[in-house]
């Protein structure tokens, strides 16, 4: 074993792992990055199918990304955002507010995608209390979502086996069934149905607006809840009830932001415009922590008062607006332009399209999911009665396993098998990918 993984059994501890895994595989250790590979010492490389947990949008070691925060370094690495500002921040809320919905007018930066869902939690609650609507201090959500794992951002995501332990530290909230058509919540079939899921959102709602602050959702994709793709239809009904009874629309695009829809946001595909958007990952393609929350100016104008009023936002993050992340920013919405990414996101598709319809046909896989860049496999026991396979079973961990054998860095979440690739990789890797995952897919034993 490499003595630097020893080094690393012994003294680090790894996010989402049993670390009792690592006594028969080891953590890899990657030596550089370029592109969509990552690379071993030794030479051996792995495809980074989930650009590295979905940040990595134009892959590894871009050099325009590698030149901004070179140049920023030569002036300064971080100031404080309290009484300063600088002009990497500057020029990127100017971005920022170029190419988000146009009712979005201002932001406010923080540093990972869970701190973004909390800004705007906050801003929301505090805005209905500046106002003098007290009572509107509930948020409703998914019961398949993830915003997050912080104690407020986990409140408001579904309960599952890897945060139940900490449900008697989440505040109340209210769930409503997840637009989840493989698994319909209301038994029905999408080819016929008339987004019949909408109609427990629109209970609670009208029900319960008075104190409902706002209402959360990941647009059009559900990541760490299962890769669940839903119609658009169902975001364009739920911006409609939250607008009707007088309740904040949260577009957490922490996933789902930077292109990888197919679109600049996800909001985009049904025209939506929320009263808070929520960005981080690909914020920075991967270089470093960064968030941002931005939202309206009928919102931001409940804040600003006179000191003594004590309307302000206090909230703040020690490296907020970080001058490193922010020109690493400005650098990856610039290269979107100059390298036509949205473009290349376009011609991949239907590679990855192709690849997953051969999957459906597969024993164990009971549905495949699709939007942009986004691909869902799920695993299933029982084809024809969608029976699960079972915690234990580990089927998931398995494809892992073999995928390292093949060159794939694949990181199942549970039974279902993703894919989030950079944009930069080329067609015949990403067939490279597909052909291969179909290949573990069919070796394996239900």
């Amino acid at each position: 074993m490499d003595s630097f993984v020893e080094k690393d059994l012994k003294y680090c501890w790894h996010p989402f792992t049993q670390m009792k895994d690592y006594e028969s595989l080891p953590p890899i250790l990657i030596d550089s990055a370029k592109g969509a590979k990552l690379f071993e010492s030794n030479g051996n490389y792995y495809y980074d199918t989930i650009s590295s947990w979905w940040c990595n949008v134009h892959g590894h070691n871009h050099p325009k990304i590698n030149a901004a925060i070179k140049e920023q370094l030569k002036s300064f690495s971080h100031v404080m955002f309290a009484g300063i500002t600088h002009k990497s921040a500057i020029a990127l809320s100017e971005k920022l507010v170029s190419i988000t919905p146009a009712n979005l007018r201002k932001v406010f930066y923080s540093d990972n995608g869970s701190t973004s869902v909390e800004v705007a939690f906050k801003m929301s609650f505090q805005y209905w209390q500046n106002i003098g609507e007290k009572d509107k201090t509930k948020f409703v959500s998914l019961d398949a979502g993830y915003h997050g794992d912080t104690v407020g951002a986990m409140s408001v995501g579904g309960i599952s086996d890897y945060n139940r332990v900490f449900k008697p530290l989440f505040f109340e909230s209210y769930k409503v069934p997840s637009p989840y058509c493989y698994r319909c919540p209301m038994g029905k079939d999408r080819r016929s149905c008339d987004i019949d899921c909408i109609a427990p959102l629109e209970e609670i709602l009208k029900n319960n607006g008075k104190e409902i602050a706002a209402f959360i959702l990941e647009p059009l994709m559900l990541g760490a809840g299962g890769i669940i793709i839903y119609p658009k239809e169902y975001l364009e009904r739920a911006a409609q009830l939250a607008k009707k009874h007088n309740v904040h629309l949260i577009a957490d695009e922490v996933a789902t932001g930077f292109g990888r829809t197919g679109k600049m946001f996800a909001c985009e595909h049904a025209g939506v415009e929320p009263d808070f958007m929520c960005l981080s990952k690909g914020i920075t393609s991967g270089y470093l922590g960064l968030a941002a929350t931005l939202t309206t100016e009928k919102i931001y104008e409940a804040f600003y008062d006179d000191y003594e009023k004590m309307t302000a936002f206090f909230h703040g993050h020690t490296y907020t607006a970080n001058a490193l992340a922010c020109s690493a920013a400005v650098a990856s919405l610039e290269i979107f332009e100059s390298e036509n990414t949205l473009e290349k996101v376009g011609n991949l598709t239907g590679v990855l399209r192709d690849g997953l319809c051969r999957m459906k046909e597969l024993e164990l896989v009971g549905d495949v999911r699709q939007i942009g860049l986004i691909g869902g496999v799920e695993l299933v026991k029982d084809k024809k009665s969608k029976e699960p396979f079972d915690l234990g079973r580990r089927i998931g961990y398995e494809v892992y396993k073999e995928g390292l054998k093949r060159h794939l860095f694949l990181r199942p979440l549970g039974n279902v098998i993703y894919f989030f690739p950079p944009f930069c990789i080329k067609k015949e890797e990403l067939q490279y990918v597909l052909d291969n995952t179909i290949e573990i897919i069919e070796n394996l034993d239900s």
